[in-house]
This record gives C-alpha cells, structure tokens and sequence, in this order.
C-alpha cells in the first residue's frame, strides 16, 4: 500500500480517526462514489453533484437516479449506489422516529413517515392502520402520484384495514412542493374516506399532509 493512500486528511482517513459524523457531505459523497473521472478527485466530483440543488445532499436524496448519472463521472451504476445510500438514511431516521409506535397525535404520524416522504418528488398517499390502543398495525401506500378524489378510491384504503383488524386509519401524504398547506384537493379526498370509514365502522383520525420539516393536519381545520 502507497503511503499517499494512507494520506491523514483523505475521507476514508478521516473516517476512520474522527468517525462518519466529523465528515462533510461532499466526503461522504465522494466515499460513496469510491472514485472521480479522470482528471477529477472524489471530492471534485461529489462538489458537481453537490451543485445540483440548494440543499446540499437533501437536494440529491429527492432526485431519481437518471438525474444523478448525468454528472461526468458518476454513471448509473454510482447513481444507484447514492440512490441506495439515500434511501437508507430515510430508512433509519424512519425506524428511529418510529420507536414508540403509538400515535398520540400528527406530531407522531410526522416523526414515523416525515423522513420517508419529506424528500421525495412526487406525492404518496399512505394509510396507517392502528389498533384499539392507537398503535401502529400496518402503514400502506395507496398510491403515488398527483393526489386526486377520483383517483383514490377508499376500498385502497379499507381493505388492507378491515384485513388487519384495524380499529382505526390515519391518511397521510407529502407535498413535493415543502408547503403542507392542504389543497381543495386534499379536503376532497378526507371527505371521501372519512365518509367510507364510518359506513364501514373504522374511523379516519386524521390527515396528515407532510411539507419540509413542518406539517399540517385536517383535524386542525375541523375537517374530520
């Protein structure tokens, strides 16, 4: 081994001394990366895919791989390895938001799916199915995409729900956009489930619509 490979300020040297925390984002990126492109560092690579977006690597986290591959020297197979990367962030910060399970109030629905949804690019319509004591049974996508009445049909919703037993659901969906602020759109579709869920005996508790770092709820504005 070549002892410029063994060089202190490198960041997989750094890595290793100081631990992940003490890197910045584009020496995480560029470890991740493995490699530059010729005539490029990591680093230099990883400060290209950096310029993509605004907000650092939350930027990257919301972009599909294409998106990713285009910058000269990350290719599709790098592209998917952020892409993978990415998701296990979301994935643990998901499970650690998650822990106690019980929902008590949207401020819960926000810590247990705000880090998956809060990133991505379009919207997702998910249900979470509670038991009698408001904890989590099951969390369902309906669906992904733009959130329409005539798209989202409440038997989506139910039936997963009747399935599991549940004694109540919770709606919850993302804006892309970061402002949670409820459309027409959005109260049309509360309406339908909640009128589907008291015909069939299982009540709609909320919804939760996820925005960049904040949320809103309809039970707030007496949708419910």
């Amino acid at each position: 081994m070549s002892t410029s490979s063994l060089h202190p300020d490198r960041p997989r040297e750094r890595l290793h001394r100081l631990g992940p925390r003490a890197l910045a984002e584009r020496e995480l990126l560029a470890l991740l990366l493995g490699a530059g492109r010729p005539g490029h560092s990591a680093l230099a690579v990883a400060d290209d895919l950096l310029a993509l977006g605004p907000l650092g690597v939350r930027s990257l986290a919301r972009m599909p791989p294409g998106r990713l591959s285009v910058v000269q020297g990350v290719g599709r197979a790098r592209a998917a390895r952020l892409s993978a990367g990415f998701e296990i962030g979301r994935r643990t910060a998901a499970a650690s938001g998650a822990e106690a399970r019980r929902i008590r109030g949207p401020s819960d629905v926000y810590d247990s799916l705000g880090p998956n949804l809060r990133d991505l690019d379009q919207e997702e319509f998910h249900a979470v199915l509670l038991n009698a004591q408001h904890r989590v049974l099951r969390e369902v996508l309906v669906t992904r995409g733009i959130l329409d009445a005539s798209l989202v049909h409440p038997r989506e919703v139910f039936r997963p729900a009747v399935a599991e037993g549940a004694a109540a659901v919770i709606l919850v969906h993302n804006h892309p956009s970061g402002d949670p602020t409820p459309s027409a759109q959005d109260r049309a579709v509360t309406r339908q489930m909640v009128s589907a869920g008291r015909t069939l005996g299982i009540p709609v508790l909320d919804h939760v619509i996820v925005g960049d770092g904040r949320w809103a709820a309809l039970s707030d504005e007496g949708a419910l």
